[in-house]
């Protein structure tokens, strides 16, 4: 049983003094989180102050910054764990993905990362190419591994110097885990256990080829499966580092990154929380890129802390946990997330991670210039009063090419949200010098910055009519239930690919506007009672920008990153048109 105080009564020998408290002896321990790193080595750029105030912001982020707070918590208690719950890599920035995440890696060893739960996205280039993150050497094929030599680094690539955790990710040819299932680090003279994993719906959001030869298990039963052989190793503080999280309705902002609303209600966290033994003192969570403090109770009723450090190296959760030293029982967790501000004149950034960095983008930077197509004419984000833009249909076109093909999603149609669209395609020349009419690289990756994936899901005709009613203000249909919502702040409207069309029209009453008989695809009304295969990013898949009705999707299978799919559709198809956006139609006047 866990202990909640840390004094108790003695009597003192046969005097008639009463008893009296004594405090035992204790310690703190700092633990230093973070989640959903995503290889972002530079700043993601600014992050608001305020959820209600947009234009005031603050630059956030960047792993030389990182390091420097990570540096500045240490100095306070040098009894400190630094750890990760999960997706430091995959989906991430060019200067990463270009060499395959190697920069990440190496930047994290030299930030004092010690443990990383996997997540979903570490499996994006299958287990053996994760085992490689962890024990190092070059890629089997791509020269753009190992530039050590160039960018002042080991050469072979000198793998991760923390360790991977995997409780829950089990090789289907042997029964063993991929890596261990947890690690025990004595720290301030007490041992501490760690256990690390990721969402058991893993093989759902990653493709097939990432996670052959691989099986999920629950995470509540593994965490608490694993209880009695920590206590048999003298373990008593137990924390849980796990790639699944919750969301709160609130916009993501440096005055919100400590809220919780109501303990994270019918979030897949919680009900994880809920189920674990009373041993475990403390989750770090991830996955949903949230920030979030919360106390939620585990399966004995007592509330413990459960955090999330929003995503990309913005945040950082600083906890202090309290030990009883004589019998390694947890007494007191407090938790705090911390913007990790680029402007901060108490934090001296790392100046070696930053210079591995720098030279890292010198190497990309011939990658980046490269030309992956050319367009006629500029195409732009400009919608039509439909609302669809001719680069919202290039993306759409793209994304539904690279998710058609059998055994890469079977989708008939693709859907884009336009706020993920972040920049035009323009004719005229770069300073790269690539001339009128050419798309580098760099250019494509500026339109789509995110790294977001290809997620495919089969939806009803139904459910199709409802998302396209969710993309209007006052429309709550298919909401989850006690979401505090009441629908778009805006019209969000989705574009779509070639193929698909549907005529709507505000009638002032919500979930209202769009007719079901003009939803079709290739020409054919879509039936309400058939299902059909559709794709989106991985960030309107969870819900984003309040498409919620894409959370019922079934049979989900993850695909390419959005650029990637880009890319290749530039490669494939040349010179690209504008188009004449005629898919989103308004209905005639009555």
């Amino acid at each position: 049983m866990k202990l909640h105080t840390l004094t108790s009564a003695i009597a003192l020998g046969f005097s008639a003094v009463a008893a009296h408290a004594v405090t035992l002896p204790a310690t703190t321990i700092k633990i230093v989180a973070f989640n959903d790193f995503h290889g972002q080595l530079e700043s993601p750029g600014n992050f608001r102050n305020l959820p209600t105030d947009a234009a005031s912001t603050i630059p956030l982020g960047g792993v030389d910054w990182m390091a420097g707070y990570v540096a500045d918590l240490k100095a306070q208690n040098p009894s400190t764990i630094v750890v990760s719950a999960g997706d430091i890599i995959g989906a991430t920035p060019l200067v990463s993905a270009l060499f395959h995440d190697e920069p990440t890696i190496e930047t994290m060893n030299r930030l004092g990362l010690e443990f990383n739960a996997v997540g979903n996205h570490e499996f994006d280039e299958g287990k053996d190419e994760l085992k490689r993150m962890q024990n190092g050497g070059c890629h089997p094929s791509d020269p753009n591994s190992c530039k050590g030599a160039e960018v002042g680094t080991p050469v072979p690539f000198e793998g991760a110097k923390f360790k991977f955790l995997a409780a829950n990710v089990v090789e289907t040819a042997n029964g063993k885990t991929l890596f261990p299932q947890y690690a025990i680090k004595t720290v301030g003279g007490v041992r501490v256990g760690f256990i690390g994993m990721t969402l058991k719906e893993t093989p759902t959001i990653v493709t097939p080829t990432g996670v052959a030869g691989l099986s999920f298990t629950d995470e509540a039963a593994t965490v608490n499966a694993l209880i009695p052989k920590l206590r048999a190793r003298g373990v008593e503080a137990v924390v849980v580092l796990i790639h699944q999280g919750g969301t709160i309705p609130v916009t993501q902002s440096v005055a919100t990154i400590n809220n919780c609303d109501d303990g994270l209600a019918d979030s897949p966290i919680k009900t994880i929380v809920n189920q674990l033994d009373d041993e475990v003192d403390l989750v770090i969570s991830g996955h949903t890129h949230q920030a979030y403090n919360c106390q939620i109770a585990n399966k004995a009723g007592r509330l413990i802390s459960v955090t999330s450090a929003n995503s990309q190296g913005r945040v950082l959760t600083d906890i202090n946990v309290t030990i009883n030293t004589a019998n390694g029982e947890v007494s007191a967790v407090n938790a705090e997330n911390i913007a990790v501000v680029r402007n901060n004149p108490a934090i001296t950034p790392n100046a070696g991670i930053k210079t591995i960095v720098d030279n890292y983008k010198t190497l990309a930077t011939p990658i980046a210039n490269r030309i992956i197509g050319s367009i006629s004419a500029a195409i732009t984000r400009t919608a039509t009063a439909a609302g669809e833009s001719a680069l919202g249909d290039v993306i759409a076109d793209a994304q539904l090419a690279a998710t058609s093909p059998a055994g890469f999603g079977e989708a008939v149609v693709s859907f884009m949200n336009p706020g993920g669209i972040r920049a035009d395609l323009t004719y005229p020349g770069s300073s790269a010098g690539e001339g009128d009419g050419k798309v580098t690289y760099a250019e494509a990756f500026t339109v789509q910055p995110f790294g977001n994936t290809l997620v495919t899901l089969t939806l009803t005709g139904a459910q199709i009519h409802t998302l396209l009613e969710q993309q209007f203000t006052g429309c709550t249909a298919g909401y989850p239930a006690g979401t505090p919502a009441s629908g778009q702040p805006f019209n969000r409207i989705l574009q779509v690919s070639a193929g698909f069309s549907y005529e709507w029209s505000e009638k002032g009453t919500p979930c209202d506007n769009v007719d079901p008989a003009s939803i079709k695809i290739n020409g054919v009304t879509v039936d309400p009672a058939a299902s059909y295969r559709v794709t989106v990013n991985n960030f309107m898949a969870d819900g984003g920008d309040q498409y919620y009705v894409l959370t019922q999707g079934s049979n989900r299978l993850g695909g390419a990153l959005d650029l990637d799919a880009l890319e290749s559709y530039f490669l494939a198809n040349g010179s690209v048109n504008p188009g004449p956006r005629n898919r989103i139609l308004l209905a005639p006047a009555p």
